[in-house]
């Protein structure tokens, strides 16, 4: 089997009900990650693209959270509406989704506006 071309991450953190951040996967069901493997399989990229699980990607406040790598291309508020866009035009013709890209400024910084103010 060749190696994976890309990578998808996808959030299926569960929190605790009243915890200070979002879950990506409040209700366990992980429908995102399944509706995305499936879209991937029906694409015909099984062997090129692998959908994985992930734990918290600490981008809770823009969840649920899709990460594609090699690309370093994180997405923010992914739904079911969302699978079949990111399948077509990320990983068939090659163009990010933007409306759906985090901004720069939030990957990996306390600094992210949308981020509550630690106690």
């Amino acid at each position: 089997m060749a190696k994976y071309q890309r990578h998808l991450f996808v959030c299926t953190n569960q929190r605790p009900e009243g915890a200070p951040r979002p879950s990506c996967n409040a209700d366990g069901k992980a429908e995102l990650h399944t509706l995305l493997n499936q879209a991937v399989a029906a694409a015909g990229l099984k062997e090129t693209v692998r959908v994985n699980r992930a734990g918290c990607l600490d981008q809770c406040e823009h969840g649920p959270n899709v990460v594609v790598y090699p690309d370093a291309v994180w997405y923010g508020h992914v739904g079911a509406a969302d699978v079949a866009e990111i399948v077509q035009s990320h990983l068939i013709d090659n163009r990010p989704v933007e409306r759906l890209a985090l901004a720069e400024g939030c990957i990996h910084t306390a600094a992210c506006e949308h981020r509550p103010p630690k106690s």
